[in-house]
């Protein structure tokens, strides 16, 4: 990658107007990537590999006690929810799979608690600052 050096912004505005004259992209680009391949390639790497979901003790007699099985897909799916919900900078979200509602502590990539939805009466969750439907 070559990097110019400009003595003054009118230079810069000069080779910016030039190659949009000649229809040059000003992409920059690091090894024929450009800065959004980059970063939608490093946001789903670092997405991917940083989560790995533990359950509380709470969360995991709660899916005893239920007689909750989760198929692989399920737990895939409560995983993407969870990368979402970090990514929109959400701590304590509710994750929804199908009729699942998990409330998850997303910093702590924890699943605090589990129920199926025939089991909330009233369908008031608390303590939560986000949603996500997977």
């Amino acid at each position: 990658m070559q990097v110019q050096n400009y003595i003054n912004i009118n230079q810069a505005a000069e080779q910016l107007l030039n190659n949009l004259k000649t229809g040059s992209s000003t992409e920059t680009t690091v090894n024929g990537l450009s800065f959004q391949d980059i970063f939608q390639a490093k946001a789903g790497a670092t997405a991917e590999s940083e989560i790995s979901l533990k359950f509380s003790k709470h969360a995991a007699g709660r899916l005893e006690d239920r007689n909750i099985r989760m198929t692989e897909r399920q737990m895939e799916r409560l995983t993407e929810g969870t990368v979402r919900a970090q990514m929109k900078g959400i701590k304590d979200s509710l994750v929804m799979v199908d009729s699942l509602a998990f409330i998850v502590n997303v910093p702590n990539q924890t699943v605090v608690t589990a129920m199926d939805q025939t089991e909330t009466d009233d369908h008031i969750f608390t303590n939560i600052d986000g949603a996500v439907i997977a």
